[in-house]
């Protein structure tokens, strides 16, 4: 464990993905940094098939195995909710039915969520981003504030614990770092 993580032990959170095109760091990075930090991650995805990642929405990055279906999840049986981005992920995840269901699930559940990216577009289908001030990749501004948001700002990491839930959101993967102390925090504190 890195010298300022605190101890997730006990603490299981779901990162959920389609098979193809989610932003390589943007999934594997928090996912190992939580596990090296003692929390249960669950990758689901799409379909049982291996994750291709992508870098920079175009080169092939790492495969990652899934390690449940997104039909499968009951979002009920975890703390916390990763939305990594992605452009092709993100924009296909939006329209996928049991990551819309797993989505609202956590957020009229009140617990919280980490979207990071082109992640957003996912609360932006479930109307879930009303009221909430966040942050984004940029190309997603109008669409979220189109969406009812109460402000987009340009951070590297944005805490909103307004309208029932916390929502944790980034720009893009140079923002891993502030976005993982927010997920840290949450978490530790749940």
């Amino acid at each position: 464990m890195a010298e300022n993580t605190p101890d997730l032990s006990g603490h299981k959170v779901l990162a959920i993905v389609t098979n193809y095109g989610v932003e390589q760091d943007e999934l594997v990075v928090p996912v190992d940094r939580l596990r090296d930090a003692g929390a249960e991650v669950t990758i689901a995805a799409t379909k049982e098939e291996p994750v291709q990642t992508l870098v920079g929405d175009k080169d092939p990055g790492k495969t990652v195995r899934p390690s449940a279906k997104l039909a499968d999840v009951d979002p009920g049986q975890y703390e916390l909710l990763l939305v990594p981005g992605g452009t092709l992920n993100a924009d296909s995840l939006r329209l996928d039915d049991d990551a819309l269901r797993i989505a609202r699930g956590f957020t009229s559940g009140g617990r919280p969520v980490a979207a990071i990216c082109h992640g957003p577009w996912l609360l932006v289908e479930t109307g879930a981003v009303k009221g909430k001030t966040l942050t984004s990749y940029p190309s997603l501004r109008t669409d979220i504030t189109n969406a009812g948001a109460a402000e987009w700002v340009d951070k590297e990491a944005v805490r909103c614990d307004a309208e029932g839930f916390t929502l944790i959101t980034s720009r893009n993967p140079g923002d891993l770092d502030a976005f993982l102390r927010e997920i840290d925090a949450v978490l530790a504190a749940a």
